[in-house]
């Protein structure tokens, strides 16, 4: 459970990131100072709370803050992408945040085209979701390239082999 609490503060931070403005007014916060909830969501953190520089305390103090307003989907969310990352190899994990890191240097423009054929794939289906998935899987790299070379700047043009489910099936 702890591990769990750990993963989930550190994608919390990930999600709601820090004002660089923050930084030059943060102030330190000893772990007796902290409330017994606050002291329980960041227990992975106490024995080097003390140690972590204050913009950092600052920061995870709001993420508890902000976690205990979040709506129970939106936790629940959260709570299935660290169960997710905790379970990744240490490989998976480093191509995940190689992936992240050329999807932010993309221009904002593209960034929300594939936002948007990400939101359009999880609303198909579940059933033809899985067999997209298995059609994708079953590309060689040299495939995929392809596919996501002809997919065009607008995300519109579906894979060859996915046409089939018409408007609708794009991913």
């Amino acid at each position: 459970m702890s591990m769990f609490r750990f993963v989930l503060l550190l994608s919390l931070a990930l999600l709601f990131g820090l004002p660089g403005t923050l930084r030059a007014q943060a102030t330190a916060h000893p772990w007796q100072s902290l409330t017994p909830a606050q002291q329980d969501l960041l227990s992975p953190l106490r024995d080097k709370w003390d140690t972590l520089p204050a913009h950092r305390q600052d920061h995870l103090l709001e993420k508890t803050t902000q976690w205990v307003t979040l709506p129970p989907a939106k936790r629940e969310e959260i709570r299935e992408r660290i169960a997710r990352w905790q379970n990744m190899t240490p490989e998976q994990r480093a191509e995940t945040r190689q992936a992240m890191a050329r999807f932010h240097r993309l221009p904002p423009a593209r960034q929300q085209q594939l936002r948007a054929a990400f939101e359009r794939f999880h609303q198909l289906p579940s059933s033809q979701r899985e067999q997209l998935l298995q059609q994708w899987q079953s590309k060689t790299p040299a495939e995929r390239k392809q596919w996501v070379h002809h997919m065009g700047p607008g995300g519109a043009i579906p894979p060859p082999s996915m046409r089939s489910f018409g408007r609708r099936g794009h991913p």
